[in-house]
C-alpha cells in the first residue's frame, strides 16, 4: 500500500486529505507542521508527501528543502498544496526541490493523478 505524509497545519484541510486519501486507498501519515513532518519523513520514509506551505514554525517551502536535500529522503516526492496561488510562489517551490505545486482547493481525482505521476 502506498504511503502518503500529509504536513497541514488546518484540522480541516487534514480531514479532507484523510478522507481522499482513504478512499483511494492510500496509507496516511498526518504531520501538522513543517518539523514534525521532516522527522516523519525521516522515520517512516512515504512514498509521497503532501506539503502545506503556510505553517507555524517551519513553514513549507522550508520543510521541502531540508526533505529534498536530506541523505535518507531526497528520493520521497513532494507535492506542495497551497492556497498561496502567485507564479512566484510556483517556482519557488519546485526550486525548493517540490515535483508539483498545486492550490487550494483541492480536486479529488486531479490530486489522485498528481500523485500517481510523481511516483513513476
Amino acid at each position: 500500500m502506498t504511503t502518503v505524509l500529509v504536513i497541514d497545519d488546518s484540522p480541516s484541510e487534514m480531514a479532507k486529505f484523510r478522507d481522499i486519501l482513504a478512499k483511494n486507498n492510500y496509507q496516511v501519515l498526518e504531520a501538522t507542521n513543517g518539523e514534525q513532518g521532516c522527522q516523519m519523513a525521516i522515520d517512516h520514509l512515504p512514498d509521497v508527501i503532501l506539503m502545506d506551505v503556510v505553517m507555524p514554525e517551519m513553514n513549507g517551502f522550508q520543510a521541502t528543502r531540508k526533505i529534498t536535500r536530506g541523505k535518507t529522503t531526497s528520493h520521497i516526492p513532494i507535492i506542495m498544496i497551497s492556497t498561496k496561488n502567485q507564479e512566484t510562489d510556483r517556482v519557488w517551490g519546485k526550486r525548493q526541490g517540490a515535483k508539483e505545486y498545486i492550490t487550494k482547493p483541492i480536486d479529488e481525482s486531479g490530486l489522485v493523478q498528481i500523485i500517481r505521476r510523481v511516483m513513476e
